[in-house]
């Protein structure tokens, strides 16, 4: 049996479509609701997790990465171990891409494959995801004058569109023997930057500077953590190191090879996933 944890979320969502009406498949997620195939899986409430893991042979965990990094390290940390304890063979994880690293939430990303590593599970499989093309939408939408002031500089993002993230996440879990003891770098092809993704969208670029968004976004009512991480987003993109460059050359046609096809264009899900009244 396949157990899916994060499946009410925006990534797992898509999973759970993907795996759709298979009766070797559980999802999990903290409010199962009255439908069949859903579990409660809760990694801030522990005592819901021996009975969710029970039976699992496989279990793909979605990271849960909202929080700061003692929160997602104790969730992380929670759920391996009901995984040791259930006898789950294999544990799939999805994590954050190598040339992440300079990113405010690589921590605990690399924290938990740290402890996949040393765990006492047979079998470990780390899907390092590169950041959404729909992040994109979210970071660097034009505003109401047709402006994108997202501050990227001259930088650029290999883009993944989140779906073949998910519709490498569900093969990989559905076989993951010949994926074992594998960290696979998922990186977009194709590296995206202002003036791209401004044309898009019939925009301008005029990128803002990092102190302006700092303040921009602390007077909208984020949650205090989101800020460091979005601005440390924007610097990591501005500086050259989220452009799949960092990766190395083997690595970088692996979503291709791992999808059996092209990966969707990073710049059409950006384009699509902007907000409906951006100009």
């Amino acid at each position: 049996m396949l157990l899916v944890t994060g499946a009410s979320g925006g990534l797992g969502t898509l999973i759970a479509e993907r795996l759709a009406g298979r009766d070797d498949v559980v999802l999990g997620t903290r409010d199962p609701g009255a439908g069949g195939g859903r579990r409660r899986i809760d990694f801030d409430v522990p005592d819901t997790l021996a009975e969710g893991f029970s039976g699992a042979d496989t279990v793909l965990l979605v990271s849960a990465g909202y929080g700061e990094d003692d929160t997602v390290i104790a969730r992380h940390d929670a759920a391996i171990a009901a995984a040791e304890k259930a006898g789950v063979r294999h544990v799939v994880y999805t994590s954050l891409s190598g040339d992440g690293d300079h990113l405010p939430y690589a921590l605990a990303h690399r924290w938990t494959e740290r402890r996949l590593r040393e765990s006492s599970l047979a079998a470990w499989t780390v899907l390092r995801n590169g950041l959404y093309a729909e992040l994109l939408a979210f970071l660097a939408a034009p505003d109401a004058s047709g402006v994108i002031t997202a501050p990227l500089a001259g930088g650029r993002l290999a883009a993944v569109a989140r779906a073949d993230l998910a519709e490498v996440a569900a093969r990989v879990a559905l076989d993951p023997s010949p994926h074992a003891g594998r960290t696979y770098e998922l990186v977009g092809d194709v590296a995206l930057g202002g003036r791209e993704l401004a044309s898009a969208a019939g925009a301008s670029y005029v990128p803002g500077t990092l102190a302006e968004t700092r303040s921009r976004l602390s007077a909208s009512g984020a949650v205090p953590f989101q800020v460091p991480m979005l601005v440390g987003t924007y610097a990591a993109i501005a500086a050259g190191f989220l452009d799949g460059s960092g990766v190395p050359a083997a690595d970088r046609a692996t979503l291709r090879t791992l999808l059996g096809r092209a990966p969707r264009p990073a710049l059409t899900t950006y384009t699509q996933a902007l907000p409906t009244d951006a100009p």
